[in-house]
């Protein structure tokens, strides 16, 4: 699989799990309290992927390592949020754990993208 391959099928991953994250989150019916957490948690989720489609349309190498840097830090945010809305939402409890390996996952694919460039290969 070459280069572009991946590339596109990273921009698949990242653009499912932002409509995932969006889906469960409709399925939740927020109250005053958890409203901000579902909020966040949209916001962050949904921006793994729009910085990865900035990554990948970056104008220079140093600009492309920022927008992958932002996608780890995005899905480290993102599985903060996941965690606490599990703690308010246990009858969820799968849907999230399905969500949060695969945040996990993302953001494991970010950590190595960022070592290899870091390490200049």
């Amino acid at each position: 699989m070459n280069n572009s391959e991946k590339s596109r099928q990273l921009e698949q991953r990242t653009f499912k799990f932002g409509a995932d994250t969006i889906k469960l989150c409709r399925r939740l019916g927020p109250d005053n309290i958890s409203a901000p957490i579902i909020n966040q948690l949209i916001r962050s989720g949904t921006s793994i992927g729009a910085n990865y489609l900035e990554a990948n349309n970056a104008s220079s190498k140093k600009d492309f390592t920022n927008k992958i840097f932002i996608c780890k830090k995005e899905s480290e945010e993102t599985k903060y949020w996941l965690k606490l809305l599990l703690s308010c939402y246990s009858p969820e409890k799968e849907s999230v754990d399905v969500l949060y390996d695969e945040c996990r996952q993302l953001n494991l694919i970010f950590q190595k993208i960022v070592t290899t460039i870091r390490n200049g290969k």
